[in-house]
């Protein structure tokens, strides 16, 4: 069950504030016993409350008596505390991960094979996603059919925002795409593309005949493969994470003749 301490507020003051509602205006000392908070304590709680300016005092009367917000008024104003609260909250996280960014460096590239994999859909984008993040330098994206690996239409804005991202800070992405690949995009690709992507100078995309899966290679040492659903090769099922320098030299080589092969690829 919701209670005042929810939003804020301690065990005494919920007391006050409540038993307010129910007295009307009333001095502390009946309030307390009204409330059964301590005598010793009334004072304190009445001022936190005004503070909170979920009470409001007649200096006056003698002796001063309180009366209470109107609960609409109070809880609007105890929510708008919480959200500042809780901005404040996030901008000290923020500042905390901008820090530790540039405290904390992944070592070097490993030389030897290594590799993880992400199974399922949301997991296969989220790993995506992850490491155009990580990219510094350099991407390859080959989609051939299914496109499943760089269809827009399918993981959304993420991977537009996370590809413009990656070319603010200089990556340069090359994309080649299959004829069939190219007539799976949807519009929306299209439009994208022209708003967002097309102005980078390190951001290129070209087509050409016979590509088969869907992969993307990053920086040169990294390899992200990702493998149809055995059922379903409209959708992915996993993608397979491997870095190894050899491995990603290997496949950079036999990409190399197919994209200087390409045709530039323009949406109208």
């Amino acid at each position: 069950m919701s209670s005042l301490r929810d939003l804020g507020l301690s065990e005494y003051e919920a007391r006050a504030y409540r038993a307010l509602l129910r007295t009307g205006p009333t001095t502390a000392k009946d309030l307390s016993r009204a409330s059964e908070v301590p005598m010793g304590r009334i004072y304190d709680v009445l001022n936190s409350l005004e503070q909170h300016s979920l009470v409001r005092s007649q200096a006056a009367s003698r002796p001063k008596k309180y009366v209470a917000v109107e609960p609409d008024a109070a809880l609007d104003r105890l929510l708008a505390e919480k959200k500042q609260e809780l901005e404040a909250q996030a901008e000290q996280y923020e500042t905390v991960v901008e820090e530790l960014s540039t405290e904390l460096e992944a070592g070097e590239p490993v030389e030897s094979g290594f590799w993880t994999a992400a199974v399922g859909p949301e997991e296969t984008t989220d790993l995506l996603l992850e490491r155009i993040a990580a990219a510094e330098r350099r991407m390859i994206v080959v989609a051939g059919a299914p496109a499943t690996g760089f269809d827009l239409g399918t993981v959304g804005e993420a991977v537009t925002a996370e590809l413009e991202t990656a070319l603010d800070r200089g990556v340069e992405i090359r994309v080649l795409l299959s004829p069939e690949a190219v007539d799976a995009l949807p519009r929306s690709v299209g439009r994208r593309y022209s708003a967002e992507l097309a102005d980078h100078d390190g951001f290129e995309v070209r087509t050409v005949s016979d590509v088969n899966g869907t992969f993307n290679v990053f920086d040169g040492v990294e390899v992200c493969i990702e493998v149809p659903h055995p059922l379903s090769g409209d959708e992915p099922f996993a993608m397979i994470d491997l870095k190894d320098v050899e491995f990603a030299a290997d496949v950079t080589e036999r990409f190399e003749p197919r994209w200087a092969e390409a045709e530039p690829l323009t949406f109208g």
